[in-house]
């Protein structure tokens, strides 16, 4: 079945957050460690604790002052989406999708990062992990995105960034592209419908 909505992660699908993570620790490698630590803390609370919170846990755990997280937020909106990605966004709605963002961060930096990724073209549905409760993985996250789109998982592609969520997205019915940029190591279970560098990956499955 052709799907009625692409469902897109924010913060690594359509958004270049790594590098604003590497510039507020100025370190390319404890950036790593801080970031793969954050996720680690996300995937594994489940219930949603201030997003804020966890970038301060996470960066003290790999041993990074306090004022590397307060840079990393401070900093917000110089989030960049990445070069394909309003392009790609565009032609999809062009051909009539319905294009949905469900985001593992709080409300308000959510909307921030929305306004800088989407070049004029607007999202039918934008939920985050503070409205949903629940932080990904976790089924109800997802569900909240396809409750506000209106479709049923079966009619949905989700577009992962992460590796975590190409497995969640997976186990609530929705089949998966995983745009892979940055080389992530798979999950067990993990099984995208395709994978690859660059947004055009999502073209290519629909072709």
């Amino acid at each position: 079945m052709a799907p009625r909505a692409i469902i897109f992660d924010l913060l690594t699908a359509l958004l270049d957050s790594w590098t604003l993570w590497a510039q507020a620790a100025n370190d390319l490698t404890a950036a790593y460690q801080w970031r793969r630590r954050y996720l680690e803390l996300t995937f594994g609370c489940g219930i949603y604790r201030p997003y804020e919170e966890l970038v301060y846990e996470a960066a003290r755990d790999v041993h990074l002052p306090d004022r590397v997280p307060e840079t990393l937020l401070r900093d917000w909106d110089q989030l960049r989406p990445w070069p394909e990605a309003p392009a790609v966004l565009s032609e999809l709605k062009d051909r009539g999708y319905q294009l949905g963002v469900v985001t593992n961060c709080s409300v308000a930096l959510g909307r921030r990062a929305v306004a800088v990724c989407a070049g004029g073209v607007e999202f039918d549905a934008v939920v985050t992990a503070e409205e949903a409760g629940f932080y990904k993985p976790h089924g109800k996250t997802y569900a909240a995105i396809l409750e506000a789109l209106g479709v049923d998982a079966s009619e949905a592609l989700f577009v992962a960034g992460s590796n975590g969520d190409v497995v969640g997205a997976a186990a609530a019915g929705m089949d998966v592209v995983w745009h892979n940029r940055v080389g992530l190591s798979a999950l067990e279970g993990s099984a995208p419908g395709r994978e690859g560098r660059s947004l055009q990956v999502v073209m290519e499955y629909l072709e």
